[in-house]
């Protein structure tokens, strides 16, 4: 009896396994939903500049794609080394995606400081966090569903237009969390100061404000001289991407400009944090044309 118990758990372990191998072969053989895209650009690219990625999938003819994917962007260097990630939730999401239509938007992020110059390639693909199921897609496979999409060149930091943070500014903090997530608070009056490039150029500012604690929000003003280029409310709490164009008039003649944010309200936080602060800005960046 105890034979037989066994012989038959034995087949019942090779059933198993056979239909195990045969639903992960049916998986891996499915047919693609989708074929990606990405073009990036520019295709040199400063560590700490901002890059424009356009994604595009055009959806396979009777693609049906019944959860919303996320989709999970790394780029790494020729060894495989990740410097980064882009993951996003696409939008529209993916199980609004019809079969045969084009699914293409842009997604602005800044390069982080990587010590690295060189070549990096870009790999992305389709998953469901909720289960890790990764979905077909028609691109090259570098493995595990993991696609081959775009390459571009990283270049040193010295290719930017180098900011200085004077007066108005605290100092620079960083995530306990990700340590490639840092920022400074502005007090009610913030300066940067840089070599003038006398070229109509884009003002790039990443910021986040406490919504939560002005009604309405916070209005900023940015200035340059006796000018006021821009104005805008602080009115997301969330990280919030703004670009403004500046022309190579406003900048004036002289060999350095300066840039001045002005916060029209400031709070103080409290509980032994006795300073002023403005807004909270991850990112500002001047781009020439």
């Amino acid at each position: 009896m105890p034979r037989r118990v066994s012989v038959l758990a034995c087949t019942a372990a090779v059933a198993v396994l056979a239909l195990s191998t045969s639903c992960s072969r049916k998986s891996d053989n499915q047919p693609p939903v989708a074929t990606p895209s990405l073009t990036l650009n520019h295709d040199k690219v400063p560590i700490g500049s901002p890059v424009k990625l356009t994604y595009k999938f055009v959806v396979a003819p009777g693609a049906k794609i019944d959860a919303n994917y996320w989709v999970f962007v790394h780029v790494l260097d020729p060894t495989g080394e990740l410097l980064w990630t882009d993951d996003h939730l696409p939008a529209p999401a993916t199980s609004a995606w019809k079969p045969g239509e084009t699914i293409e938007y842009t997604r602005t992020v800044f390069v982080p400081n990587y010590p690295y110059i060189g070549e990096a390639t870009v790999r992305l693909g389709l998953y469901d966090q909720a289960t890790g199921n990764r979905l077909t897609l028609n691109a090259p496979e570098v493995s595990r569903k993991e696609y081959l999409v775009a390459k571009f060149q990283l270049q040193p930091q010295s290719e930017n237009i180098f900011l200085i943070y004077k007066d108005g500014w605290h100092p620079a903090e960083v995530a306990t969390d990700n340590a490639a997530s840092e920022w400074q608070w502005t007090k009610k009056t913030a300066t940067i100061s840089f070599r003038n490039p006398k070229k109509d150029s884009t003002f790039y500012l990443e910021y986040d404000a406490r919504t939560d604690l002005f009604a309405p929000p916070q209005q900023v003003a940015i200035r340059i001289g006796d000018q006021t280029i821009a104005t805008f409310a602080a009115d997301s709490r969330q990280r919030k991407l703004l670009m403004f164009p500046l022309t190579a008039a406003q900048f004036g003649t002289g060999d350095m400009t300066e840039l001045v944010l002005d916060v029209d309200r400031t709070f103080t936080p409290g509980s032994g944090d006795a300073r002023v602060l403005g807004i909270r800005v991850f990112h500002a960046f001047v781009e020439p044309k």
